[in-house]
């Protein structure tokens, strides 16, 4: 797990789009503080250290701590909305947990060891299912990644969520099945989907060729019709 990140925060006396355009005049990022058995609460956020979240690729899948006055409360961001033309941070919502409580959020898979997958040496391609997997974990518990080992796998293998280890009491959200995060397939299948559509191709070329060769004949009989009537 990566470090906890501090997120300072001031509570937002204005609402509305009044106080959270305030808040962006003097460099926050206007926010709101919700869940927990308690009422929303509008907050703002330092702009450099919201960046400094999004930098670290688990803003949205990580817990971080809100201080406020001394006081921590764990909460994890459950969105972030970013300016269309500069891409800075315009707003960002965040629930409030505790470190025990089990909850639902999208962990990123990272696959290893491709090098050692005979089937990709031999020309094969990793076909990603599945870049995130969804699990219900303990909020003190959300791991940074997965990662899946492609180790020994030919063409045809694949990854399933049980060839991946999980933290202790986590579990995947789809309970139903053991779903696929990514298999190793041939080059096969575009050879002859290339092959399929090179055939189609010269059928649609005979075909017009045959047309036009009617065409042609038809034209010589109607001709030779009128001849004859002349």
């Amino acid at each position: 797990m990566s470090e906890k990140l501090n997120y300072n925060v001031q509570i937002r006396e204005r609402i509305g789009k009044g106080g959270a355009r305030e808040a962006r005049r003097n460099g926050m990022v206007p926010g709101v503080l919700y869940g927990g058995g308690e009422d929303p609460v509008a907050v703002s956020l330092k702009l450099n250290e919201v960046i400094k979240g999004i930098n670290s690729g688990h803003f949205l899948t990580s817990t971080a701590n809100l201080v406020h006055d001394g006081k921590k409360q764990l909460v994890i961001p459950q969105a972030i909305q970013l300016h269309p033309v500069t891409d800075m941070p315009v707003h960002v919502d965040l629930y409030r947990v505790n470190a025990s409580q089990i909850i639902a959020v999208e962990v990123p898979v990272h696959f290893t060891n491709e090098e050692e997958a005979p089937g990709i040496k031999e020309g094969g391609a990793l076909n990603i299912v599945r870049f995130a997997v969804e699990l219900n974990v303990r909020a003190d518990s959300i791991p940074d990644s997965l990662e899946a080992d492609l180790t020994g796998l030919e063409i045809g293998d694949n990854v399933k969520i049980s060839d991946i280890k999980l933290p202790e009491g986590a579990e995947p959200t789809i309970t139903d099945r053991d779903f696929t995060i990514a298999t190793i397939v041939g080059q096969m299948a575009e050879v002859v989907e290339e092959d399929e559509e090179e055939l189609e191709a010269d059928d649609v070329e005979a075909i017009n060729q045959s047309d036009e060769d009617g065409e042609g004949e038809a034209e010589g009989d109607a001709e030779g019709e009128d001849e004859s009537k002349e």
